[in-house]
């Protein structure tokens, strides 16, 4: 029943126009044109091997927390939720399902967005296992954000906020835009971020060549045991 929720997940999230446009077009233009426009002082090296790795980061992001708020949010708004909690798949199989589409999308999203920076001339480092730990932390750091916010908030509040959130994280979560560009005291607060360590992280690993950034694993780890609590204390089916 699990896998069966998974794949229906997942087609619908394919379908959807919207979804897409945030999840697939929006990072890999946002990769495409930094990469070949100077727009933003990167630092040393080729700007695709900087920004590749915070790309990647916001994959996550606007997979795991923004799509994923704002389609369960209208599916809670529209009665979705409490009937498919009421059918024969329980409530803890139904969120399996959004976590396995969540995946899915993701190992998706990963390869269009490596295939185009491969593209650009990006060179890869280190040991592809660490990025996809910190990729699945990440991912879940950010499920549980999500659905913490779709469980809570009503469906208008929620698009309003997942948005605007997306938009905060790519400009100040090291994404785009270098951390050291920042004030020390800024900086101390944006380095606890989920996704400001999620892409030095992956940064340390693809483009320096660094084993696993334990410090990063820690923050994303602690973050994803925090918000799947709360989205599991506090989330309302209806």
């Amino acid at each position: 029943m699990i896998a069966a929720q998974a794949a229906l997940e997942t087609r619908m999230l394919l379908r959807h126009g919207e979804q897409l446009l945030l999840t697939v077009v929006i990072p890999t233009l946002l990769l495409v044109l930094f990469s070949t426009i100077e727009i933003v002082d990167t630092g040393d090296g080729a700007r695709v091997d900087f920004l590749t790795p915070g790309v990647l980061a916001l994959a996550v992001v606007s997979t795991a927390f923004t799509g994923q708020a704002i389609a369960t949010g209208f599916e809670r708004r529209y009665g979705v939720l409490k009937r498919l909690g009421a059918s024969p798949l329980p409530r803890w199989g139904l969120l399996c399902g959004k976590t396995c589409a969540v995946l899915v999308t993701l190992a998706l999203q990963t390869v269009l967005l490596t295939g185009t920076a491969w593209a650009l001339g990006w060179s890869p480092h280190g040991n592809p296992l660490a990025p996809a730990a910190l990729m699945l932390l990440g991912a879940a750091a950010f499920s549980g954000l999500g659905l913490l916010m779709a469980g809570t908030l009503r469906a208008e509040a929620t698009l309003a906020a997942a948005n605007l959130v997306f938009i905060l994280l790519l400009l100040g979560g090291g994404v785009i835009v270098p951390l050291e560009n920042f004030p020390g005291a800024v900086r101390t607060v944006l380095e606890l971020l989920p996704v400001s360590a999620l892409s030095t992280g992956l940064r340390e690993v693809l483009r320096d060549g660094a084993a696993m950034p334990w410090a990063q694993a820690g923050i994303l780890a602690v973050w994803s045991v925090l918000s799947l609590g709360a989205a599991a204390r506090f989330f309302r089916w209806e």
